[in-house]
């Protein structure tokens, strides 16, 4: 599937038919067949001491046992959250089921996101057929989301009002759950993963547009930030739309600094992917709500 071009009909990501993931169908096991018929063991007289030992055996055994059940029934009870579980599902199923406008508007308004507080907007250019990670993302990355899974990748590339820039803003759908993805949000905050360039995410080229030459060496900016409300992790990465090299690509969260001295400081790069980046995000976030709000 080609990419979705601007002006086009609303189209959403991956036209095939999506699938959801069926196990097997279990068949119950074969009928077990008529036991033969065997002689009976003679029986030996129990000693009664030997009972009445049996007997508290089996009482302490119940016991455990029912206050094991006891105590895990307690546990889920308290630690299960029925609104958070239907988030994650319905989050994880979303990307086959929102519209691609939706997901990735045609116009990006980020009053207020540019360097100095100045208004930005983003047009998107096009949308790439949705896809597993493996050869869209830098193996890597792909490594460290491992853990969480990945059950599709979507992404769109957008450019700024006077096409100089190039954005490409990704959301990686996973298989995980609540604690999952709470302990790889935790990985990436406690070790830094976001400024690392080795774990930069990768462009959207587009022919016969501003984003023709957006290819991995003119990623300047990038911005990666894992959600814990829903099993999604977004991604922006931004570069100049003429197609120049960049070699010294600088994170968003520094690239944004009014100090700022690198090449993507300088262009406001890091003000592009951040934006971009933030406006999708909130834009699934209030989908998926929306999704799951209960009717009163």
């Amino acid at each position: 599937m080609g990419a979705v071009e601007l002006g086009g009909p609303p189209v959403r990501p991956g036209a095939a038919t999506p699938y959801a993931y069926r196990p097997p169908h279990a068949h119950p096991p074969a009928e077990t067949p008529a036991e033969t018929t065997t002689r009976l063991r003679p029986v030996r007289i129990r000693h009664p001491f030997r009972t009445a030992a049996a007997a508290v055996c089996v009482v302490l055994g119940l016991g455990l046992i029912g206050g094991a059940v006891t105590g895990s029934w307690l546990i889920s009870d308290s630690s299960a959250d029925p609104a958070a579980i239907s988030t994650y599902a319905a989050g994880r199923d979303s990307w086959h089921s929102i519209p691609v406008d939706t997901l990735f508007p045609r116009m990006l308004k980020g009053d207020g996101a540019g360097p100095g507080g100045a208004d930005r907007v983003w047009t998107r250019i096009a949308v790439a057929p949705d896809s597993g990670c493996t050869g869209a993302l830098d193996p890597l990355l792909l490594k460290t989301l491992r853990p969480v899974g990945c059950a599709r990748l979507l992404r769109a590339t957008y450019t700024d009002a006077t096409s100089s820039s190039v954005t490409t803003v990704g959301l990686v759908f996973t298989e995980a759950d609540t604690e999952a993805m709470r302990a790889l949000d935790n990985r990436f905050s406690t070790e830094h993963l976001d400024a690392r360039t080795d774990l930069m995410p990768r462009t959207y080229a587009v022919k016969d547009s501003p984003a023709a030459g957006f290819g991995d060496r003119q990623r300047a900016s990038w911005t990666v930030h894992v959600l814990t409300e829903v099993p999604v992790v977004v991604f922006a990465v931004s570069g100049f739309a003429d197609g120049r090299e960049v070699t010294d690509p600088q994170p968003a969260g520094k690239a944004v600094a009014a100090n700022a001295t690198t090449t993507a400081g300088q262009a406001g790069l890091g003000h592009e992917a951040k934006g971009v980046a933030d406006r999708v995000e909130r834009g699934l976030r209030r989908t998926v709500a929306d999704l799951t709000e209960k009717p009163e």
